[in-house]
């Protein structure tokens, strides 16, 4: 069984990894994440375990920046939960229904690896590429001004005998 990594936080808000014994940044441990690493933070000084604090500081960060996962909307009707009778339940909801969409989009993209081969995402990708270049060739070709040919004869209106 896997050992669980333990990094140390500091009153100076420095990180401590105690595996590599090296200092971290949050985004390193935001890569721990990412890497399916088993860990914890615990307080240097207390031992208090504070994992939690910094995965949502961690979320709070990338929630400000960029396409956010959460809506306000979302993010009030979680806090309205707080001290609800169903406060204890609605964690255990969530992580379930978060699980059944990883597992539905895990099926999705290997349905679609098998339709398309390893590469789809690339081949999808490619498709888009040359489908924006050739929309771009038709718009130019659309706002380009006619080419210049040959003028048309005036027909000769005459009587003829």
């Amino acid at each position: 069984m896997a050992r669980t990594r333990v990094i140390k936080k500091y009153p100076n808000r420095r990180l401590y990894d105690t595996d590599i014994s090296s200092y971290i940044t949050v985004e390193d441990v935001r890569q721990l994440v990412l890497d399916g690493e088993d860990f914890e933070v615990r307080d240097a000084k207390t031992g208090e375990d504070l994992t939690r604090s910094i995965l949502l500081q961690i979320i709070a960060e990338h929630e400000e920046r960029g396409q956010p996962v959460f809506s306000t909307r979302m993010l009030s009707q979680v806090i309205r939960f707080y001290g609800d009778s169903l406060q204890g339940f609605m964690g255990g909801y969530l992580e379930r229904s978060l699980q059944a969409f990883l597992d539905q989009s895990q099926q999705f993209r290997n349905q679609v690896s098998g339709l398309m081969g390893q590469n789809a995402w690339q081949l999808v990708n490619e498709l888009t590429e040359r489908n924006l270049e050739l929309w771009k060739n038709v718009q130019s070709q659309m706002m380009s001004p006619p080419a210049a040919g040959p003028k048309p004869q005036p027909r000769k209106s005459g009587k003829q005998d």
